[in-house]
């Protein structure tokens, strides 16, 4: 039962994003050192819902990488960065060992049914059209604040697993 709800809660988080509209809050651009961080939000969860993705596109306009090694928010007891890939036929998610590198001159993209930040945990919902703050830390860049806009997404998914999950 406990990897039934889990399964549920984490297909409900792998939806894609809702559509943009002009009203839809974006993440103001964030800079720091090379690198630059924009068009981030989290997924809203519904109320018991013990996880949540989050997702920015992170440039490094540098002349060398850098890794995101981590990320936190006072919304969730523990935040991983996550990698999605297919087994057989099953979707896994697992934590990134060693974090994420994002290559000097390139584009890095955390996005749903992709590379993301994983919020577990939650000590509450995350809420369509409210904003979430998560502080981010690269090896080289250090630590920066990001707020996400919180923003509703459509369902789909199905058959994924999440590594070290009973």
């Amino acid at each position: 039962m406990k990897n039934l709800m889990k399964s549920a809660a984490l297909l409900m988080f792998l939806g894609a994003p809702a559509m943009a509209d002009d009203k839809m809050s974006m993440m103001q651009e964030v800079n720091v050192g090379p690198l630059k961080l924009s068009d981030g939000f989290a997924h809203a969860t519904l109320p018991n819902q013990p996880v949540a993705g989050g997702f920015v596109t992170i440039t490094n306009t540098g002349e060398a990488a850098d890794t995101l090694i981590a990320a936190q928010s006072n919304l969730a007891g523990v935040m991983q960065i996550h990698e999605m890939a297919m087994q057989d036929d099953t979707m896994i998610m697992r934590e990134l060992e060693g974090g994420l590198v994002v290559p000097a001159g390139e584009t890095v993209t955390l996005e749903p049914g992709g590379l993301h930040l994983m919020f577990m945990q939650l000590n509450g919902p995350l809420v369509d059209g409210e904003d979430v703050i998560v502080t981010v830390t690269f090896e080289d860049a250090g630590d920066v604040e990001l707020t996400l806009p919180v923003r509703k997404k459509m369902h789909g998914g199905h058959g994924m697993s999440h590594d070290g999950d009973s």
